[in-house]
């Protein structure tokens, strides 16, 4: 099972166009996403690692990536942004057999549902969304595909107060249980990698089962 420590940073207020710089002056290295499931059906392997931080109650997430092309469809938020070029963060932060999955495409468009498997889950409310700061070197407005080899990064913001099941979540000294993914449902070469490895028989990213560890260090 992959585990990985999450930093804190000393930081009253942070945008999300800022996140990349202030990774790297805080030299937080990038992981990759790696694992590529379905190889036989999906054998695409685009370029993809995440990295991240906390400040206070706010969760700070980058992505990275090199594909051969990009897609950013989706025209607004809750809508199918896993066909696009999209970055997934699924995460448990209790053991009460929930989770929460944050999945945005290159533009910076959300889907956030919550329960505690694949079907019947429920989307966040409009309000609730807007509360993530996000930032895509490619831009916010939705775009058909681009094919060509495309080197693009993401950052999001994610305040404790998305996790609205969860009130009064405390980052410093959680221990989570979580998945990141890179997916493109609909790009010219479909693609489903993981970071933790998932021993299914086709593509399902709702699968709490194969989470990792993320632990919030002091």
């Amino acid at each position: 099972m992959n585990k990985y420590i999450v930093s804190p940073l000393s930081l009253a207020q942070v945008k999300a166009q800022d996140v990349p710089s202030l990774l790297d002056e805080a030299g937080i290295g990038f992981e990759s996403i790696d694992n590529v499931n379905w190889a036989e059906t999906f054998p695409y392997k685009p370029s993809v690692a995440f990295r991240m931080a906390y400040a206070g109650d706010n969760i700070l997430l980058n992505f990275q990536v090199t594909e051969d092309s990009v897609r950013a469809v989706a025209p607004s938020d809750n809508g199918h942004v896993w066909e696009d070029s999209c970055c997934e963060f699924f995460v448990s932060p209790v053991n009460d057999g929930t989770y929460y999955n944050i999945e945005c495409n290159c533009a910076g468009t959300l889907l956030v549902g919550f329960g505690p498997g694949r079907e019947g889950r429920e989307h966040l409310p409009e309000n609730v969304l807007q509360k993530v700061d996000r930032w895509s070197s490619l831009g916010r407005l939705p775009f058909d595909e681009r094919v060509g080899q495309c080197q693009w990064q993401m950052a999001l913001v994610i305040p404790t107060s998305l996790f609205m099941h969860h009130p009064g979540l405390q980052l410093q000294d959680a221990n989570m249980r979580a998945n990141f993914y890179k997916c493109g449902d609909k790009t010219q070469k479909p693609h489903f990698l993981s970071w933790n490895p998932i021993a299914l028989p086709k593509p399902d990213f709702h699968c709490p089962a194969f989470f990792g560890e993320i632990s919030f260090s002091r």
